[in-house]
């Protein structure tokens, strides 16, 4: 018996996860998830960094909901080809024109492949180099993206994100 064979993968580990693990591991001990800009103790300009059509927009703003917060969304593809790109140059544009106390960067769950952007070394340089603090609420509990690591803060889902903006304000 023989067998033909034109590519051998990996069995186990994807190369998709390796790839991220290897990332991860990089930027880690480049300092990237340390030292970040503190979530501010009062926060009422908001800008979140989503796509317009998903329900995470509005559940968003239903849990933040109080008269003396303004959200303003920041449009963007959260999947597929040009994700990235389009992550990474939305943070760095509020960073440049826009006054914020928060940048949320928004995606609800979805499979490893639906999650990639935020896995990407071009969205991990944007949320590290933002003089914003990052609020990363990408996926779903379970998920752990990159951009988390290099966020000030991680929430577990995007709703999550806006009970923390609540909470913070209720403590004062």
């Amino acid at each position: 018996v023989s067998f033909v064979f034109r590519t051998i993968e990996p069995y186990g580990q994807s190369v998709q996860y390796a790839a991220f693990l290897k990332l991860k591991e990089k930027l880690r001990a480049a300092g990237w998830f340390e030292n970040r800009p503190p979530l501010k103790p009062f926060i009422k300009d908001v800008v979140i960094v989503t796509s317009s059509t998903g329900a995470v927009i509005h559940d968003f703003i239903r849990v933040v909901s109080q008269p003396f917060v303004n959200i303003r969304l920041f449009p963007v593809k959260v999947q597929g080809d040009g994700a990235a790109q389009e992550i990474a140059a939305a943070i760095d544009a509020v960073n440049a024109h826009t006054q914020a106390d928060v940048i949320v960067v928004a995606r609800g769950g979805g499979a490893n492949v639906d999650l990639e952007p935020f896995n990407t070394e071009v969205v991990a340089t944007a949320v590290h180099r933002s003089a914003i603090p990052i609020l990363s609420a990408v996926g779903h509990e379970t998920d752990f993206s990159l951009c988390d690591f290099c966020a000030s803060a991680r929430a577990a889902t995007p709703s999550v994100a806006g009970e923390m903006i609540v909470s913070a304000n209720a403590r004062l």
